[in-house]
């Protein structure tokens, strides 16, 4: 996958898997990621961003500090400021974040659902696509600069729908 239309694909493949949204942060720099894909719902984004709830995120605290998924349940003893079960109140009743590191490029990503827990297989999945995501985008070099605009352009979107 080399080209946005791919990305554009796995991007709404992940829609379909994750009900009730979710958020990628591709090739994170310190804090910043150079792509930032959110679908999660509109009240939430604002809610999220007018209390900046982002470093006392335990979704986010435990992707800067591990590799791997974990299952948002698996956190409540790090949630000290209540930010799932916040969450749950605006339809995201179940969660699980991926963090990978390849190529010395870190990214995070959290997916939910309204209703059932992700099965294992759901999560494997789910992952893979990401997996496909992070490596196409990995070197912005090798992107053409119309690949990069609309990258850009679909994060904005994605996010701010």
């Amino acid at each position: 996958m080399d080209s946005s239309t791919g990305i554009r694909e796995c991007l709404s493949d992940l829609m379909g898997l994750s009900q009730s949204g979710f958020a990628i942060a591709l090739h994170i720099k310190f804090t910043t990621p150079t792509y930032l894909f959110q679908t999660y719902p509109k009240p939430w984004i604002d809610y999220y961003s007018h209390n900046g709830l982002v470093m006392r995120d335990p979704t986010v605290i435990w992707g800067f500090d591990n590799i791997g998924v974990i299952r948002w349940q698996d956190l409540s003893n790090e949630d000290t400021a209540g930010i799932i079960p916040e969450a749950s109140k605006y339809g995201m009743k179940f969660g699980f974040t991926y963090s990978l590191e390849r190529s010395g490029s870190r990214s995070l990503s959290s997916f939910t659902s309204p209703g059932d827990d992700f099965t294992d297989q759901e999560i494997a999945d789910i992952c893979a696509i990401v997996d496909k995501v992070h490596d196409s985008t990995l070197s912005l070099t090798a992107l053409s600069a119309e690949t990069r605009a609309e990258l850009k352009r679909m994060s904005i979107i994605f996010t701010h729908p």
